[in-house]
């Protein structure tokens, strides 16, 4: 192995994708237990890695020399061999957050920020803030002076930076703070990338603040590390062009609308199109009941029905690069808005309720269709990121993928 990305439980990341796309060199994820580390730094053949939690402090000792960035920092995420067999640690976290913060357009000069969390990460967090002209810098932690018991009294805060990992996959139903709480902010920023999404991030989104994830942070570290590597220069570009090509390849599709408008039909056809898996929720609600969903209406009401539609949203919302068909009701439940929302670009289908059929749809046969539509137009046009004619499968799969440069 020449290059990887170094922790104790990695999971599924994004960072070898992004390494073959920006040097296509073999970049491999590598898990090592504590007890492992010194061994592996020791003896390990590698020629370049980069570390993420909980090392990027413990692989410091291994170091025989520190850029100043990562000795002012405190922090290595990026290691290089030397021509002298001899480690190199450098910081490339700080190259990241600051493209975040940069592409984002955020507002920083004398804001009052509060940093969540006291990890890895977190003191380069507080450096790129400093170093961009930010106010007043607070860490949150859960047992410390400042945590989120006492958040009230920083509820003057402008910029919120999440450097924890409450809300990453696959736990991302939850949030590490209701932004009601800091009714100033301006800013929210999350160093999460896997939902793109997060409860914090889609909280953000309703109150229109400046806000991003951390997919660009991910891929602007990975060019700075690259050219560690490889003693050569990237083009600044490629952040930009790879950020939108992952987010791209890695967000789902998840098809709303109407009963009958074509959801799993185009779906199907966008999956076979762009080597997708195609997800229906419907037919996991089915697999669950051991039924068909008549019967199940029939058998235990609509609540039923729905109970085992959200679970089987959030099933399939955390995946990534998946097509996903749902049922025309979805939208009506609140509370499935963020797991449509959180790894997916959704897309409303619409088409001319003369053309929806009604068999096997238990609530097109109990509510008239221009009544049923008139309640859920203003919640499909609310939740969707794009609005799709499907007056023909072949053309509406076409317009979406035209649309949305896949």
């Amino acid at each position: 192995m020449e290059y990887g990305l170094l922790g104790e439980k990695l999971g599924h990341s994004f960072s070898p994708a992004i390494h073959r796309k920006l040097a296509g060199y073999d970049y491999q994820l590598v898990e090592k237990k504590p007890e492992e580390l010194a061994d592996f730094l020791t003896h390990g053949t590698f020629q370049g890695l980069n570390v993420t939690i909980p090392y990027k402090k413990a692989v410091i000792p291994f170091c025989r020399t520190l850029t100043d960035q990562a000795r002012r920092i405190g922090s290595v995420n990026t290691i290089v061999r030397q021509k002298d067999g001899t480690l190199l640690g450098h910081n490339t976290d700080y190259d990241g957050f600051a493209y975040m913060l940069r592409s984002a357009g955020a507002e920083l000069r004398g804001k009052k920020a509060l940093i969540l969390g006291t990890g890895g990460v977190s003191p380069t967090v507080k450096t790129v803030l400093e170093d961009l002209g930010a106010g007043e810098i607070v860490f949150i932690s859960r047992s410390g002076p400042d945590n989120y018991e006492n958040l009230e009294r920083h509820a003057d805060a402008q910029i919120l930076v999440n450097a924890t990992p409450v809300g990453m996959y696959p736990n991302t139903e939850v949030s590490p703070v209701d932004l009601n709480r800091l009714p100033n902010l301006e800013g929210v920023f999350d160093l999460i990338y896997n939902p793109a999404r997060t409860r914090l991030l889609l909280q953000a989104e309703e109150r229109g603040l400046c806000r991003a994830n951390g997919l660009g942070m991910l891929v602007a570290q990975a060019k700075a590390a690259a050219e560690r590597f490889l003693d050569t220069a990237i083009p600044d570009g490629r952040v930009e062009e790879i950020t939108a090509q992952m987010e791209r390849e890695t967000r789902n599709l998840l098809l709303i609308g109407m009963p009958g408008c074509g959801k799993t039909t185009v779906g199907r056809a966008l999956a076979q199109r762009l080597g997708r898996t195609l997800v229906d929720t419907d037919a996991l609600v089915v697999q669950a009941a051991g039924c068909p969903i008549p019967e199940l209406f029939a058998r235990e009401g609509e609540e039923a029905f729905r109970a085992l539609e959200h679970r089987a949203l959030c099933q399939a919302g955390r995946a990534s690069g998946t097509v996903i068909a749902t049922g025309g009701g979805i939208v009506t439940r609140r509370e499935n808005w963020a797991p449509m929302r959180e790894n997916s670009t959704v897309i409303f289908l619409r088409r001319p309720l003369d053309q929806l059929p009604l068999d096997g749809r238990p609530v097109s046969q109990t509510t008239p269709l221009e009544e049923l539509y008139a309640k859920r137009l203003p919640l499909y046009e609310q939740t969707a990121d794009l609005t799709v004619d499907n007056d023909r499968v072949d053309r509406a799969a076409d317009e979406i993928i035209r649309r949305l440069k896949l």
